[in-house]
């Protein structure tokens, strides 16, 4: 079976389109070797799939000829026991990390916004001392 059909049968992918251009996009690697998306998996086969910033590594278990529910597409793949971990700890660090701008501080105040915007100005006209 096709890599990229395989992927999007065991819902990696929303999509067959997406699992295309993920594995054209490099993404995706079959027994450490990056490849087309016409490549054939196999049972046994280590199949490396980076989505965002997670990266999961599974063992092919099973082919299926068409995308079913979840539980099926489960019994289609094991995940390496190093990478579930890996990638419950990305996920707990994200989760405590703070969101994005949360360090900025308050809004800025009026006369905050117009000390920036004098300050811009001032860098505008070459007046950078």
């Amino acid at each position: 079976m096709r890599v990229d059909k395989w992927l999007w049968a065991a819902r990696f992918f929303k999509t067959r389109g997406l699992a295309t251009e993920a594995v054209s996009g490099g993404r995706v690697h079959v027994n450490g070797v990056r490849v087309k998306p016409a490549k054939e998996v196999r049972p046994e086969d280590t199949v490396e799939v980076t989505i965002g910033d997670l990266r999961w590594t599974v063992v092919v278990r099973g082919i299926a000829d068409r995308r079913g529910s979840a539980s099926v597409a489960a019994t289609l793949y094991e995940e390496t026991e190093e990478s579930r971990a890996k990638r419950e700890q990305h996920v707990a660090e994200r989760r405590l990390a703070h969101p994005p701008g949360a360090q900025s501080g308050a809004r800025p105040t009026k006369q905050d916004r117009r000390r920036l915007e004098a300050l811009r100005q001032s860098w505008r006209r070459g007046g950078r001392s």
